[in-house]
């Protein structure tokens, strides 16, 4: 079976000039020199950090009350039960930010002299919202809205969600407009040539190509988005922190604030390493000149 290096650095092929096949398997060289003084620094960190951790006087009661096997036993269901009120929370949180957010967009780009108050009221709303902590947001539509008594009792998972849709919507309208002025006027012109409305080329031209830009930058406000979908926890919606924190008051320890911690790097992992990888796959576009 071939190794990694040899799949990404083919050395012999016969197509290929000598000085070509030499410069392939120096870089195989180096590639394999890399993994192995990599592999060797992360073995002597974590070496250190567990001998460090070892030999700490509090080490012995920091592990008891943080990381209890026990007590992660204990809290691992609730916890569980309570991220799944976080996915559905994200889940029409996304849909939410996704419709506004582009709306915004639209708005705060299109060159309408009938649009002109909304493009005002659009920039006055997305600067001070995003000036404006997500926590203070929370508080004032999770407090503010049921304190007017026009819609009688609301869930706190309802107002949590609302909260981060007219938080995010504005990070993700900035991003989006960004995506939309990179677009050339050339390909709005083109467009408008061939007999596409303004709507159609908007839906068409515009969005697709702006999408492919911003992608990552897209997918890091989602990431965002996930985490502080935990803070819903501050108006009683009973979600992983908030499961948690019931956990940790009837155990007095904090080993359950931990569970709550990796379930949430576990589900934004894979939106992470998509990033990552398509962050990567821009770039080697960029680099090559060619498309995808």
């Amino acid at each position: 079976m071939a190794s990694f290096s040899s799949v990404i650095f083919p050395a012999d092929d016969p197509g290929l000039s000598g000085v070509e096949q030499s410069r392939r398997e120096y870089r195989r060289t180096q590639s394999l020199k890399s993994v192995g003084i990599s592999l060797a620094s992360t073995l002597i960190l974590a070496v250190l950090v567990a001998l460090g951790l070892h030999f700490s006087p509090g080490w012995p009661r920091v592990r008891e009350t943080f990381f209890s096997p026990k007590y992660f036993a204990e809290s691992f269901p609730e916890v569980l039960k309570g991220l799944a009120l976080n996915g559905e929370v994200l889940f029409f949180s996304v849909i939410g930010v996704a419709i506004l957010g582009t709306l915004l967009a639209i708005i705060r780009t299109s060159t309408s002299a009938v649009l002109f108050p909304l493009r005002v009221i659009t920039a006055v709303y997305t600067t001070l919202m995003r000036g404006v902590p997500m926590l203070v947001v929370l508080y004032l539509i999770g407090f503010g809205i049921p304190g007017l008594g026009i819609f009688g009792r609301i869930p706190a998972a309802l107002l949590g969600t609302v909260a981060i849709i007219l938080c995010y919507s504005t990070y993700v309208s900035e991003v989006l407009r960004a995506g939309f002025e990179d677009v050339s006027p050339a390909q709005r012109a083109s467009a408008r040539s061939l007999g596409l409305t303004s709507g159609q080329t908007i839906r068409l031209v515009v969005i697709p190509q702006a999408l492919r830009s911003v992608a990552p930058a897209l997918v890091n406000d989602f990431i965002g988005m996930q985490k502080d979908a935990g803070l819903i926890s501050v108006l009683g919606a009973i979600d992983a922190v908030r499961a948690a924190q019931v956990q940790v008051a009837q155990t007095y320890n904090f080993t359950p604030y931990v569970v709550a911690s990796l379930l949430f790097i576990l589900a934004s992992v894979p939106f992470i390493l998509l990033n990552d990888w398509y962050s990567a796959r821009l770039r080697k576009r960029e680099q090559n000149g060619g498309t995808v």
